[in-house]
């Protein structure tokens, strides 16, 4: 078994599993992004690294999510993560739309899907979790991105289009970061010098609505407002400013390992740089990094040679069971990557494996 991952190394990741190889302890954070249907083709690896990987883990392991990255996060942090990840994959597999959907009829799924993710006791395992401590990062809008009105919502979108084509830093203008965490531990986050950051406690008052405006896409669902503990407002989704990250994790740190399962092998920082194929992370942020995708040859073993996509609820629209029947390949697909990963790790040989993270990045 082989072939099916490429493994992507910072210089100081590199250096570390270079001489050890990669050890469960040697992971300080992981990041999931945002990306919608994108995910599915990563199940297969979240059920090999938090039902198998980390179990038995007692020192605290950071998750950041953001969109449906903190959605995945949300599923493993319950005490039986199997089983919350079954019932988040099948609920959300099974989402269903009239031909053309109105903003109300995709947040009322969502948030459906949310509640199934949840079950009844999701919110109090996650925030007492043993040693997962979730981080979830949202979006605090400023006006008109705080308006429910199309046409101002519209002009503000492409307000940011052009603000972040000319300089990433100028979507300030519209935007704040948030960063909803677990209390219970410091957050492995240094100076951030992008955006106004700012961090919020997560709470049973507040958790399931920050899971919502996370995943919030702006003109395709409804925002968020006033979200308990947070500064008043309106909040959309996290991956407007953290759509793949770019972050000084782990940077006050001397060792640690960022792990980063992506479904690309491009690190995107923030949604309006997908077109941007200059737009990349700032190369101190991803010393510490480890990013394991899916490759070309996995690729090209998948039905349209292409992981899920939201382009897919367009592509069939009116014939779900053909979606779902297509997802559910790409999902079994995915449970390859999950395999290799761990033989890869277990036999040691991830370390010849590696790549410099600066074939993507530089």
């Amino acid at each position: 078994m082989s072939g099916n991952l490429v493994f992507y190394a910072g210089p100081k990741a590199m250096e570390s599993i270079g001489r050890q190889g990669l050890k469960p302890s040697m992971v300080k954070a992981v990041l999931a992004a945002a990306g919608g249907p994108k995910w599915l083709v990563l199940h297969g690896l979240d059920r090999a690294l938090f039902t198998t990987w980390f179990q038995g883990r007692t020192e605290p392991l950071f998750l950041f999510g953001s969109s449906i990255g903190a959605w995945q996060f949300a599923a493993v942090s319950q005490n039986d993560s199997s089983q919350a990840l079954d019932r988040f994959l099948s609920s959300y597999m099974a989402q269903s739309y009239s031909p053309y959907p109105d903003r109300e009829e995709i947040t009322a799924e969502c948030l459906k899907i949310c509640d199934i993710l949840l079950g009844d006791r999701g919110i109090e395992e996650i925030l007492a979790h043993p040693f997962l401590r979730l981080g979830v990062f949202a979006t605090h809008c400023k006006w008109p991105a705080t308006s429910e009105n199309k046409f101002l919502l519209s002009l503000a979108m492409g307000d940011a289009f052009l603000y972040n084509l000319a300089n990433r830093r100028a979507l300030n203008s519209l935007f704040e970061r948030v960063l909803f965490h677990d209390r219970r531990d410091c957050l492995p986050l240094g100076k951030t010098t992008d955006f106004t950051t700012k961090t919020v406690p997560l709470s049973p008052a507040n958790l399931k609505d920050v899971l919502m405006a996370s995943g919030a896409i702006p003109l395709v669902m409804a925002g968020v407002k006033d979200i308990a503990g947070a500064p008043p407002g309106m909040y959309r989704d996290g991956g407007l400013i953290d759509y793949n990250f770019d972050l000084p994790l782990l940077s006050n740190s001397d060792d640690g390992v960022i792990l980063f399962p992506h479904y690309a092998n491009r690190i995107i920082p923030g949604w309006f740089d997908k077109h941007l194929r200059w737009r990349k992370p700032r190369e101190e942020n991803v010393e510490r990094m480890l990013m394991i995708c899916p490759s070309r040859t996995f690729l090209e073993n998948l039905p349209y040679k292409k992981i899920s996509d939201r382009e897919d609820f367009a592509l069939f629209r009116g014939r779900d069971q053909e979606r779902i029947a297509y997802w559910n390949q790409v999902v079994e697909g995915g449970k390859r990557l999950g395999e290799e990963f761990l033989e890869t790790v277990e036999n040691g040989d991830v370390r010849k494996l590696l790549r410099p993270i600066s074939e993507i990045t530089s």
